[in-house]
């Protein structure tokens, strides 16, 4: 070939792909309104999860004088978290492309206008989503000091929680340049940033708050299981937009998702129902609805990576994990974590987490690898070192946190005030003016 015709091959094959480049990133630029609207449809989904979901199944759990109180962390949660996530703490974990947080370029959300685009969507859109996955992840912790701690406090204690640790874990995974997603981390909707964080937090509230007056020794029976149970229901059906949602579009990625989601939920419900069954000799409602929770929380990382059958193996282990855990390691270590907040999203996060790595292989039915040239045991290995910096992270944030406020303005109730139930003392309210 002389190099006449060889220019001439490549202009045919370079010039038409030159040209064709400056439509390639327009398309990726163009706004779709189907994944704009599947995206709107999803935020409403997640943003159901923690009111009414959550709110109810914590409520059901606790006793009658403190259901109210419960409801009103989880609502207020909801309220102060909005703002905050407005002022600051969204360009904290999507502001900027740094290693360790976003910056403060979109503090008051600064250029998210009517007009800005996040790959899709609008980035309104992408910002509220976001949003709502920082709405719920502060309200899992209540469930760990349920029934003793300060109203007051609580707020304080949510609202430094969410910019000193939520945020910068957010930025670590999913921001621009983050140091665990660099690391080909697999989390596709919050395995990490939103379970294992929660459940630390809540493990080291639990052990820095002290126990409930009269725990073990007194019973504490949930005061209504129907609650329980609804809330576990809208917890499930909300999911849906938690993990589907995550692709951030309408396509195969985002129905898969839903597919593993809803085969991990069920394992994992109908594991911890067997494993009740043969060890009390009964199946309960408040045990296969925290089978269901747990199968949610461990697919939650897998399911933009995990095939069916990978969520059936996923849902079984978080679901025998979790029983075993809540049942059976939590008495005899003797702390009081009231709602089990790290028994279900502690334990249940870190062993999705740990599968992701695992269930992602293509030989497995997964989609693929994070890790770029890595199999199972890189992969694995790089969510060990995401389980383990988001532990130690929130362990030592969330203790200093917590510390500070104790010896500022205290954290717990008074004894009187923990007895007469954190509906009056708290709120001057009863949930039944009988």
């Amino acid at each position: 070939m002389n190099h006449k015709t060889l220019k001439n091959h490549l202009r045919r094959a370079v010039v038409p792909l030159l040209l064709s480049m400056p439509a390639l990133a327009a398309a990726e630029d163009k706004l779709s309104s189907g994944d704009t609207a599947w995206m709107l449809t999803a935020t409403a989904l997640v943003l159901f999860m923690t009111i009414p979901g959550l709110s109810l199944f914590y409520a059901g759990m606790v006793r009658a004088k403190n259901g109210l109180s419960v409801m009103m962390q989880c609502f207020s949660i909801t309220a102060v978290v909005t703002v905050l996530w407005a002022v600051v703490a969204y360009s904290i974990a999507f502001g900027g492309a740094g290693t360790w947080w976003g910056g403060l370029d979109k503090l008051f959300l600064k250029g998210v206008t009517v007009d800005a685009l996040s790959g899709s969507i609008p980035e309104t859109v992408f910002m509220v989503f976001q949003m709502t996955f920082a709405i719920i992840t502060p309200a899992l912790v209540v469930g760990a000091f349920a029934e003793r701690m300060k109203f007051s406090s609580m707020l304080w204690f949510m609202s430094l929680w969410l910019i000193l640790v939520y945020a910068p874990i957010a930025h670590w995974v999913w921001g621009d340049g983050g140091w665990l997603g660099g690391k080909g981390i697999l989390d596709f909707a919050g395995g990490t940033v939103v379970h294992i964080n929660a459940g630390v937090a809540g493990l080291m509230a639990a052990l820095i708050i002290g126990k409930r007056k009269g725990y073990p020794r007194t019973a504490m029976l949930p005061h209504n299981l129907m609650f329980t149970l609804v809330g576990a229901a809208m917890l499930w059906v909300g999911w849906f937009g938690f993990n589907a949602g995550s692709e951030l579009a309408a396509d195969g990625t985002a129905g898969m998702a839903m597919a593993v989601t809803q085969i991990a939920t069920a394992m994992a419900a109908v594991t911890w129902m067997l494993a009740e069954w043969m060890s009390h000799g009964k199946p309960s409602a408040l045990g296969i609805a925290s089978g269901a929770v747990a199968g949610l929380v461990a697919i939650t990382p897998a399911s933009g990576s995990a095939g069916p059958m990978g969520a059936l193996a996923i849902g079984a282990a978080a679901g025998l994990a979790c029983f075993i855990f809540v049942a059976k390691i939590k008495p005899a270590l003797g702390f009081d974590d009231s709602l089990d907040a790290f028994g279900v999203h502690g334990i249940g996060g870190i062993v999705g987490a740990l599968l992701t790595g695992v269930f992602c292989a293509p030989s497995l039915g997964g989609a693929g690898f994070g890790v770029e040239n890595g199999g199972i045991g890189a992969q694995v290995t790089v969510q060990a070192i995401g389980v383990v910096s988001t532990l130690v992270y929130t362990a030592v944030m969330t203790a200093i946190i917590l510390f500070v406020l104790k010896v500022t303005i205290g954290l717990r109730v008074s004894e009187e005030e923990e007895v007469e139930g954190l509906d009056l003392s708290q709120h001057d309210e009863r949930a039944y003016n009988l």
